[in-house]
């Protein structure tokens, strides 16, 4: 269940704590990882794969530990999105399933697009701050 942060002294400790907080830490933390999955669609299939696997590992990875961290609303969704995403890359990647590079576009677009949709979405509904 979820407690919602109330008083403006947690909201302030919230925001200290978030790493989406700033451009510095928004940019090493998720800035770099994008950027590597719109550079990896410039790569050969195998690079592209390994890139953006760690790069949606990384992402999904420091949304968990940053909900944790500061009860970011948001990253308590898109963490879990950003490694479900995983798949389909490794799906494609592996040829498992052929998709060709509009296939990847639209993976990345979805990646992309999808985390920014649950951004929106959540802390519209619930507030950008939130603590279990």
């Amino acid at each position: 269940m979820l407690r919602w942060v109330s008083s403006l002294s947690d909201v302030t400790d919230c925001t200290r704590r978030d790493w989406a907080g700033t451009w510095q830490t928004y940019g090493l933390v998720w800035g770099l990882p994008i950027a590597a999955i719109v550079a990896g669609l410039f790569l050969n299939v195998g690079l592209r794969t390994a890139m953006w696997t760690i790069a949606l590992g990384w992402m999904g990875a420091a949304c968990l530990l940053n909900a944790h961290r500061c009860g970011r609303t948001h990253c308590r969704y898109t963490g879990p999105f950003y490694l479900v995403m995983i798949f389909p890359v490794l799906a494609a990647g592996l040829g498992i399933v052929s998709i060709g590079l509009y296939g990847w576009l639209l993976v990345a677009a979805i990646i992309v697009l999808g985390s920014k949709v649950i951004w929106w979405l959540t802390e519209s509904a619930w507030g950008k701050f939130s603590r279990t």
